[in-house]
């Protein structure tokens, strides 16, 4: 009661930006994004320079020469690669959408870890409300079994009934104590995707609502093409496959290529050097067959993803319509239960305690009374359970 009393409370959107701030996997990705930026700023540097030194024409030893130009020369070099401008830029665009594609798989792992809380949230939420209805249940069968002994010795009930009323209040116990450890549970879950200690103490708001209306996204696929990360994704990486695409194409652009050689007498001759300038020609068949199969074969990868976002639209469109429909009828049984059913079982069970109180009715039709309102209510909680689950899984399709 003490670690409870100083735990901390955190709402959900509390719970959801720490998530954000300092889930390790969610960090990884913004690594990632880094990494593909600092690979960009680099796409459009040259090759690095060529220098070098060495002899040129110099005849073997042991040989007679005939002229003064006969011994050769020391030769120095200087060679420089010019790419493509055209290719750096298209080089340079490719890489920077990269990232883009990595901020979108950040954006789907976020989603994940979202509903991960969500469903924890919920959960221990409503182990809380069952935790209520569990100690009332235990302060009811205590009366009961306090009536009971009461009573006995008067032969106004039978040592059966108090045993009965006994095991009843071991299982409310029983129950009590499995309830407490998946509420523990679900506190370890949770600060392990919020990257806290385990040591550390936290407690949800329990005055937590939870509203459910139908999204009508699901008529609009113009939205929900925007508003679900993983079609954006597919998005950004057709983007990038167009920008690969379009690279490709530019491989048909020549490089260039300068050379300087200066060459320094051995002997008594004149200094000499040699200025040459060459460009590639990627046209030519035997080099331009490896592009432009790139080309053709990405148009194919780029086709089959459009195909693929199509495919997932579509599921995801019915999958919403029937998700929303299940809510719907999930919520119409809750508020049966709420309003009809748990209230007459209720009714049902003070009127059989009244009439036991005034001597007028036996302890095993209270406690039956008291079960069939016990199962009622343990019954709507789990059905309670049930409905947020359903709610965590529409609202991942639409990523809310």
């Amino acid at each position: 009661m003490v670690a409870l009393a100083s735990a901390q409370v955190v709402t959900l959107d509390s719970v959801l930006k720490v998530i954000d701030r300092k889930n390790p996997m969610l960090q990884e990705y913004d690594n990632k994004v880094k990494a593909l930026n600092e690979y960009s700023t680099g796409a459009k540097s040259w090759m690095a320079p060529m220098v070098g030194a060495g002899t040129f024409m110099t005849p073997y030893g042991n040989q007679m020469l005939m002229e003064e130009s006969d011994k050769g020369s020391w030769m120095f070099s200087l060679e420089q690669q010019i790419p493509n401008p055209a290719k750096l830029n298209a080089n340079k665009k490719y890489l920077q959408s990269r990232a883009g594609v990595e901020e979108e798989g950040r954006f789907i792992q976020f989603n994940n870890l979202r509903t991960e809380a969500k469903t924890y949230y919920y959960q221990w939420l409503v182990a809380e409300e069952k935790i209520t209805v569990l100690k009332e249940n235990e302060r009811i069968i205590e009366l009961m079994l306090k009536l009971a002994r009461i009573r006995y010795p008067y032969n106004q009930g039978s040592l059966g009934n108090i045993y009965k009323a006994e095991g009843r209040l071991s299982e409310v116990q029983n129950m009590l104590l499995m309830t407490r450890a998946d509420i523990e549970d679900k506190s370890y879950r949770l600060k392990a995707i919020m990257n806290l200690l385990p040591s550390d103490s936290i407690m949800i708001d329990t005055a937590t609502v939870i509203k459910f209306s139908v999204d009508q996204i699901i008529n609009d696929t113009s939205q929900l093409n925007t508003q679900r990360s993983d079609i954006r994704q597919i998005n950004r990486t057709i983007e990038v496959m167009r920008l690969n695409q379009q690279l490709q194409k530019f491989q048909a652009k020549p490089d260039f290529k300068i050379r300087f050689d200066h060459m320094q007498p051995i002997g008594n001759m004149p200094t000499q050097f040699t200025a040459m300038a060459m460009v590639s020609i990627p046209i030519a068949p035997w080099s331009s067959k490896m592009y432009r199969a790139e080309v053709r074969g990405m148009q194919y990868d780029i086709e089959a993803m459009k195909k693929g976002r199509e495919g997932i639209l579509i599921e995801t469109r019915g999958m919403l319509a029937g998700m929303a429909n299940q809510i719907i009828r999930m919520k119409q049984q809750l508020e049966n239960y709420d309003t009809k059913i748990i209230p007459a079982l209720r009714k049902n069970y003070q009127t059989l305690m009244l009439s036991y109180e005034e001597n007028r009715e036996q302890l095993p039709l209270v406690i039956d009374g008291w079960e069939a309102l016990n199962m009622a209510q343990m019954e709507y909680l789990n059905k309670r359970e049930e409905y947020y689950k359903m709610i965590v899984s529409y609202e991942k399709e639409l990523e809310k």
